[in-house]
This record gives structure tokens, sequence and C-alpha cells, in this order.
């Protein structure tokens, strides 16, 4: 057995410098933090892995939105899933609108009457959906006959004035799924063309066929994923119908897994149903997903060149 060592903290000491240390730990949150470290940068060196990147929860109005942008740009991941929220606040800011630092005991009512939206601490305009149909209903004769969502959203990533996710996965040609789209603020702006009369071909079934083959043609897959709920699940059944199931495993998540839903289940619990390997590399890491994906991701800008 390895003793666990005690983190010394150095001056000017950087991000990685802390994750080594950490790393010797070797236990609880830190030496977890550590090791996701570790398997995100085996895979994403792994030239023979496809990288699936899961998003949920609220990490644009938390701040994270140019990591996953670098991230995506720096070529770190070959798929991205996430949900309609991720993609509604995302598009709200590449219109020029911004989130705002709030507080979570602020009256509700007289934020509703000044016409903000709360996340928690974190603020949104209700501007941003008039902002949004303009968009939409400016472009809808564009983006009505994409026939898959992932067509649809790199369309508006196309067609977004300013830095947003979809922009870079469109510019970048990053398959981006979005399964949940209708649930969503876009979602509500697609029906509101809708109750004009007007028609959209998007089917909703269309991407399983292209997030099945990526996985179902990649020799090795590697799964990361912060938060949960549908973009986590959308990965893991695709690792379900493949040959082969993933090799590398990262899940970092605030939810329990004693109530038996998704966004909490340990990742070796996918094992038996056959969407990770017996003998893959992964770790758990119960954390704030904008505490542990700033870090993981400034670790690895400075090991991977």
């Amino acid at each position: 057995m390895k003793p666990v060592a005690h983190i010394k903290l150095k001056k000017a000491m950087n991000v990685n410098g802390l994750v080594e240390q950490m790393n010797l730990t070797g236990v609880l949150g830190a030496g977890r933090l550590a090791k996701a470290v570790n398997i995100c940068e085996a895979m994403i060196t792994d030239k023979d892995c496809k990288v699936f990147l899961g998003l949920a929860g609220p990490l644009v109005p938390g701040g994270m939105r140019e990591i996953i942008i670098d991230a995506i740009e720096s070529k770190w991941v070959d798929v991205v899933v996430t949900t309609g929220a991720t993609l509604t606040h995302d598009l709200g800011e590449a219109l020029g609108y911004r989130h705002y630092q709030g507080s979570a005991d602020a009256d509700d009512e007289e934020l509703h009457k000044k016409g903000f939206d709360r996340i928690y601490e974190s603020y949104m305009p209700n501007k941003v959906y008039e902002g949004m149909e303009d968009f939409i209903n400016k472009n809808f004769e564009i983006i009505k006959d994409k026939k898959s969502i992932k067509e649809f959203l790199w369309e508006l990533g196309k067609l977004t004035p300013k830095k947003s996710i979809l922009k870079a996965c469109f510019e970048n040609k990053i398959p981006i799924f979005c399964p949940a789209i209708s649930d969503s603020g876009i979602g509500l702006m697609i029906w509101g063309q809708l109750a004009k009369g007007r028609n959209i071909e998007t089917r909703t079934f269309e991407d399983l066929k292209e997030i099945i083959d990526v996985a179902w043609t990649a020799k090795k897959a590697g799964v990361i994923y912060f938060g949960g709920g549908v973009p986590k699940n959308y990965i893991q059944q695709a690792m379900q119908l493949v040959p082969k199931s993933a090799s590398y495993g990262v899940q970092v998540t605030m939810d329990r897994p004693e109530p038996g839903g998704s966004s909490g289940a340990e990742l070796k619990e996918g094992i038996s149903w056959g969407k990770l390997n017996p003998k893959a590399k992964f770790v758990d890491l119960i954390c704030d997903a904008t505490i542990a994906m700033p870090i993981i991701f400034c670790a690895l800008k400075e090991r991977i060149k």
C-alpha cells in the first residue's frame, strides 16, 4: 500500500502542480479530482479514442462557457451532447446578452418585476427571449430544412454573430446533439414559429443513427460527464449498443446513486449494461462542476501541447 502523501504548497504553484500534489494523496476528493485529470489526459491523447462530452446543469450561467469553447476548439472532444438550456444560455450570450452575479436570497417577486430570471445566484435578463425570438424569426427559412438536430444546431452556430459553443462546434465540425431541444428556450422559439403556421423538417430521431455510428466505428471511446440527465443517458445508450464499450470514463456530479436515477448512477453501474468496459479507467468525482471543470481543463492545458 502507498501512504497518503500530504499536499505541499509552493509560491507561484501552477494548477497542474497543485493537481499533481493532489494525485499524491490518492484518496477522497483531492485524489479523485487528480485521477479525473489523469484519465481525461489519457483519453484525449489516445489517438484511437473518440471522446464524448456530456454537459448538463447551469454551466453557462456559472461562467464555464469559455472553457467549453476552448475544449472544443482544442479538438479535445469528438462529440458534444448537451441540454437545450445550455444552448439557450449560450445563444443568448452569442446575441449580446449577459448573465449577472446575484444572490440566492433575492426577492424573486421583485426580480420578476424587474425582468430577471434567477438561476440560483446567477441572473439572466428576460429580454434574452425577445432577442432569440427575433433571431429565429429572421433565420427560420434558413434553418427549417435541416433534417437532424445536429444539422439544425450547426446552422445556428454558423449564423450566431459572436463566439459560442454552437459556433465552435460548427467551425470545428464537432457533432453536437441535443435530444431534448424542445425542452428549452430555443424549443419555445421554434414552437412559436410553428404556431404561426410555419413548418420545420428537423427529425427528432435522426441523430441516433449518427451518434451510434461514431461510437460503433470508434476503436476506443471515452466519456466525460459534467452533470447527468439526458446528455449522459444519450451517450450511455450509444455505448450500450456498440461492440466496444467505453475504455475511459470521468463523471463529475453532485447527485446521489441511491435513488436509482441516471444522473447519480456510478460509472461502474454501466458495466452491467455493457456501457463501460470492465477494464476501463474511470472515476466518479462528487463535486460542483463549476469547481471541477476549471481545475481539470486548466491542468490539461498545461499537460497537453
